[in-house]
Formats: C-alpha cells, sequence, structure tokens
C-alpha cells in the first residue's frame, strides 16, 4: 500500500511513518526541507528506500494535491501543536487551512482510509464527561486547542458525506526519538530543569508515541465500523500523578506546589500577552493550564485500535533516558537514569 503521509517530520508522523513501512508499506512524505526530513528519518533508521519525498506545504492546494495523487491512503498529521502565543497565526494556517485543503485532496483522488489526526483537546471543554467517539466538537478558548476543533469539524463534515474519514485522538505523547523536541517532551524536560515548581491541579491524558503510531498504521487497513474515531492509547494522569511518576522514574525529589487550575488562567493569559514580545520560552501558558482545568478521561469503551498503552513510567524513563543521551539533560537532571547503561552520555 502507498501512503501519503503530512507531517511526516513531526514527532509524532515520523513514528507512524516508521511504523507504516515496518508493516510492509511503502510512504511518500509531503515536505518542506528534504535534508530535514532525512535527518528526521535517520532518527528512527528509516529504510530511505521505503519513502519518497515530495516538496510541498499543506497549506498550498497545489502542493496537496501533489502528495495525495495516486496514494491509496492518507495520513494527514501535519499541524502546529504549540500553546505559544507567538504562533497563533501559524496554528490557524497550518491546522484549519491545510486540514481543509488536504482532506479535500485526499478525497477527491480516492484514497481509502483518509485518516486525520485530530486530538483530545478538540472535544474540550467536557467537565465530567468522559470522552468518546460520540463526544462533541469542543469550543475551547485557547487557540491551539480552537484551531483543533476547528479541523476536527471540517473532518466530521467529510464522514458525514461519506467519505472514508477516519479520526484519531492522540494523548499529550512523550517518547525518545523526538525531533523537536516537541510540545509535551519540553515540558518534561522543563520540570526537571526546575522550570516548573508550580502545578495546576487537574490532569490530562498521556501516552506513548509509539503506541499512537502503531495504532496509525493499524487503521491503515482495519475494518471501519461505527464513528470511525480512534483515541491513542494512554492513561488520563492527574498533575500530581505526572509529577509523582517523574519522581519515582529519576529518582529526585522534584519540589512541586500545586494550585486551583481556573486561579493560574490569569497567569497564563498575562505570561501569553508577556510572550508576544519576550523573545524566550515563558513555560506557564494559558493552553496547558485550561487543558488541565477541563480535561476528561477516555470512557474505557472508546477504541483505542485494539492497542493498550505502555506503563506510563516506561515512557517517562525511555524519553529521559532519550534526551540524556542528546545532552538535553545533565547528569542531575536525569537522575538515576544518567547510569542506565541505555544512557550513552555522561558529563
Amino acid at each position: 500500500m502507498l501512503v501519503s503521509v503530512t507531517g511526516g517530520t513531526g514527532f509524532l508522523g515520523l513514528h507512524s511513518v516508521a511504523a507504516m513501512v515496518r508493516g510492509g508499506h511503502r510512504v511518500r512524505m509531503l515536505v518542506r526541507d528534504p535534508q530535514a526530513a532525512e535527518r528526521a528519518l535517520g532518527l528512527l533508521a528509516v529504510d530511505p528506500a521505503a519513502v519518497d519525498l515530495v516538496v510541498g506545504d499543506v497549506t498550498d492546494e497545489g502542493g496537496a494535491a501533489r502528495a495525495v495523487r495516486g496514494a491509496d491512503a492518507v495520513l494527514h498529521a501535519a499541524g502546529v501543536y504549540s500553546f505559544d502565543s507567538r504562533r497563533n497565526a501559524e496554528m490557524r494556517r497550518t491546522n484549519e487551512r491545510g486540514t481543509e485543503l488536504v482532506l479535500a485532496a485526499a478525497r477527491r483522488s480516492g484514497a481509502d482510509p483518509v485518516v486525520h489526526v485530530s486530538s483530545i483537546v478538540a472535544l474540550l471543554p467536557s467537565p465530567g464527561r468522559p470522552l468518546g467517539e460520540h463526544s462533541p466538537v469542543g469550543r475551547p478558548r485557547d487557540t491551539y486547542m480552537a484551531t483543533k476543533a476547528a479541523a476536527e469539524r471540517i473532518a466530521r463534515g467529510h464522514q458525514r458525506d461519506g467519505a472514508p474519514v477516519v479520526i484519531s485522538y492522540p494523548p499529550a505523547l512523550l517518547g525518545p526519538q523526538d525531533p523537536g523536541p516537541g510540545d509535551q517532551n519540553a515540558r518534561l524536560r522543563n520540570a526537571l530543569r526546575g522550570l516548573m515548581p508550580i502545578w495546576p491541579l487537574g490532569g490530562f491524558p498521556v501516552g506513548d508515541v509509539r503506541d499512537t503510531a502503531q495504532l496509525h498504521a493499524r487503521l491503515l487497513t482495519a475494518p471501519r465500523a461505527g464513528a470511525d474515531r480512534h483515541f491513542g492509547p494512554g492513561r488520563h494522569l492527574s498533575t500530581r500523578q505526572y509529577v509523582r511518576t517523574l519522581r519515582e522514574v529519576t529518582g529526585r525529589r522534584l519540589p512541586a506546589a500545586f494550585l486551583p487550575a481556573r486561579a493560574m488562567l490569569p497567569v497564563g493569559t498575562l505570561a501569553g500577552l508577556l510572550q508576544r514580545g519576550w523573545p524566550w520560552h515563558i513555560p506557564a501558558e494559558y493552553g496547558a493550564v485550561y487543558t488541565c482545568a477541563c480535561a476528561a478521561p477516555v470512557d474505557p469503551a472508546a477504541s483505542t485500535g485494539g492497542l493498550t498503552p505502555r506503563p506510563t513510567a516506561d515512557t517517562m524513563a525511555d524519553t529521559v533516558r532519550w534526551l540524556y543521551g542528546q545532552g538535553k539533560l545533565t547528569t542531575r537532571q536525569a537522575g538515576v537514569l544518567a547510569r542506565d547503561k541505555d544512557g550513552s552520555r555522561a558529563r
């Protein structure tokens, strides 16, 4: 099967490409920078002979059409995942307009299935209600979350028309071999660097990028049924559980204070305003706090493609080892994992 992939140089897209190639599929990637794409594929030792690169952008109608032409299936994983207010315009352009162009082009090309990578945040706020395949699209106040909700409406519109669109909802993803590092791995790194001493109460879903990548590979050939909406394997963790698990795997104390999430929202709003004129990233993000305030667990009956999430402690440990091996954490910051034989770097 020839699978056209957008966003293949991102964290989840890259791991999904690797899972598809392992499954015997050929992949065509829409990329802006072929050299960056080759470096990303090298992180996971993906056979370059199994991947074709098409230069273009998801926000360009011609590029989207070239990418999906003749493909048996499409994985639309391109998107800007960030709570950084400096990227608001980029998020609207890529997450909304890009989804509109790619799904329309994929539908015209006759690809089946067309897998749209949404996000659990597209279904928020959902206070007190478990998330499932029939959850309504949310109307969140954060820009990133709102753009994912807008993209979700586009994908569901194609589903209502009978198009073979399948939607996946990844949780917050951690894991190794991150070409970014992306938002979640950066947040974990910031916690270990002591940049996040205050956390909002509440929680959010956490999963391993390798599990959701495997889900995407399965969806290419899975029989379709119901609403064709599937959740990436993960677990809903409170912020206390998240920090506790990070303490356990690193052996570090990681002092932290926990405050009501809604009480911290004004701080997130102020940080977002300051961020627009501040050159360095401010870890206090409105969207992250807002997610903790309104996230809900996933219904245990919701589809995860038959996959069971790996233990969160294993995912965190693998992530910390990888960050340490890449020189993104010091020996002290990595804690006991710096002494692990898989930590390839020492200081």
